[in-house]
C-alpha cells in the first residue's frame, strides 16, 4: 500500500498558491513541491490531491492508494463523490477517474500536526514563486 500526504496552502486566498506531496512507499519516501499560480486554498487543495493522483499514476500503476489529507472539504466532497462550487466538481471529476484506475483508493480525514510534512512542501512551492 502507497501512502499519500497532500496538502495546498495559498498566500491569500485567493493568493499565489502551491501544492505539497509526501509519498511513502516500498520503504522509500518521495517529496514534491509544486508551484499552483493564483487560486484559492481550497482549490489548491483539490490540486494536491489530483497532482499526487497523476504521480502515482506515473510511478504506482496498480497500487493501493491510501491518501491523507487535512482538509475537510477535499475528504467530504471526494467521500460524497459531490462538490457544488463548478471548479470544485471538475477537479473532483478528475481526481474521480484517475482513482478509478487504481484497486483500491482510500482517502482520510487528518489534523494538521499529523500532515506537517507535506505542509512545509506546500508552503515552499509559495515561496518558491515569490522569489
Amino acid at each position: 500500500m502507497i501512502e499519500i500526504y497532500t496538502d495546498g496552502a495559498s498566500s491569500g486566498n485567493p493568493g499565489i498558491s502551491g501544492a505539497g506531496i509526501f509519498i511513502k512507499a516500498n520503504g522509500k519516501q518521495y517529496e514534491y513541491t509544486i508551484p499552483l499560480g493564483k487560486m484559492s486554498n481550497h482549490e489548491a487543495e483539490f490540486h494536491a490531491v489530483n497532482k499526487a493522483l497523476n504521480i502515482c499514476l506515473e510511478k504506482f500503476p496498480g497500487e493501493i492508494l491510501s491518501f491523507q489529507s487535512d482538509s475537510q472539504t477535499v475528504v467530504a466532497a471526494i467521500e460524497k463523490k459531490f462538490a457544488k462550487n463548478p471548479v470544485f466538481k471538475q477537479l473532483l471529476d478528475e481526481i474521480m477517474e484517475k482513482a478509478q484506475q487504481f484497486p483500491y483508493f482510500f482517502i482520510k480525514w487528518i489534523p494538521s500536526k499529523q500532515n506537517f510534512h507535506a505542509d512545509q512542501l506546500a508552503k515552499n512551492a509559495i515561496l518558491m514563486q515569490q522569489k
